[in-house]
């Protein structure tokens, strides 16, 4: 079916990152590398092989970083040209969005996920797009985001990116019940309800931080009232919109890294260096050696 194609993607980066003070007192929690990558790159990289064409972030007081990353530094490279440092150029080359597809707005107070959201609603239009959540990297042979806007190119309407979590632990999560099958990788989804009472989930199919959503959201945003944390919750925007459209799910069955938690963050640091042929066999032994001492 012919849809709309998903052109623009929202991270909402405006978060205090408390969990990773006091690092985070100087230094934007999507700005700590994992490797050599700052965490907001993964995430991005992952949004560029989906098709994106214009990323959209959502930034707060102190985040001024996350906006100077994603542009030129003259000084920097200036330097590399005189140290004859190609390799180097060519990958901040690589990386530097193209003139005018990268748009940041300031969420002034942290309302929540809902109202960041909400506030990227000029730079978006009217036109479906894509959030991505910072915090949450994902390695898989096809990326996350793409996955998704394949099952989109099936169903139109609203895609929500899942994965499956223990049932004893379904309590903790938002999450979906399942409908009918869509290609081989989707579902409909028939409801979504966020953090279950124990026994109660339709399922363990949880929303992983990764979603396509409609313009009609940023209406329902508008006015909706505070939920949980006394924040303006994405869920509850979504759950309104269900009452007039579809949502579909997208079934994703890499590895997602928590980067907004200490541990999940040390485990995408040490997943993605053994992943690397240059990194691999500096650190499998040291590693080995550690884990024997414990």
């Amino acid at each position: 079916m012919g849809q709309q194609k998903i052109r623009k993607a929202v991270f909402p980066v405006a978060g205090l990152g408390t969990r990773f003070l006091p690092a985070t007192k100087a230094v934007p929690k999507e700005m700590l590398t994992v490797v050599d990558k700052p965490v907001i790159q993964y995430v991005v990289d992952e949004a560029a092989e989906a098709g994106i064409e214009h990323f959209v972030f959502v930034t707060g007081r102190g985040k001024g970083v996350i906006e100077d990353y994603f542009d030129i530094q003259f000084e920097l490279e200036q330097m590399l040209r005189e140290r004859n440092k190609n390799a180097e150029l060519t990958l901040l080359a690589d990386l530097l969005p193209t003139a005018g597809t990268a748009s940041f707005t300031r969420q002034q107070v942290p309302l929540g996920l809902g109202h960041a959201v909400w506030c990227a609603r000029d730079i978006v239009g009217n036109e479906p797009f894509a959030v991505l959540l910072p915090d949450m990297i994902m390695s898989s042979e096809k990326s996350c985001l793409k996955g998704m806007v394949e099952v989109y190119d099936k169903t139109g309407g609203n895609v929500l990116a899942v994965e499956e979590c223990d049932p004893a632990l379904a309590h903790k999560y938002g999450i979906v019940g399942v409908g009918d099958k869509v290609g081989e990788e989707g579902f409909k989804i028939t409801q979504m309800i966020e953090k279950p009472a124990k026994g109660t989930a339709p399922s363990n199919f949880f929303i992983n931080g990764r979603y396509i959503l409609q313009p009609e959201i940023f209406k329902i945003l508008e006015t909706q009232e505070r939920g949980a944390g006394n924040e303006i919750q994405l869920t509850d925007g979504m759950l309104a919109l269900a009452k007039s459209q579809d949502f579909s799910a997208y079934h994703f069955k890499g590895e997602t890294y928590d980067c907004g938690a200490k541990d999940g963050f040390i485990l995408a640091n040490l997943a993605f260096a053994l992943k690397r042929d240059d990194i691999r066999p500096l650190i499998e032994g040291p590693l080995k050696a550690i884990t024997s001492k414990l």
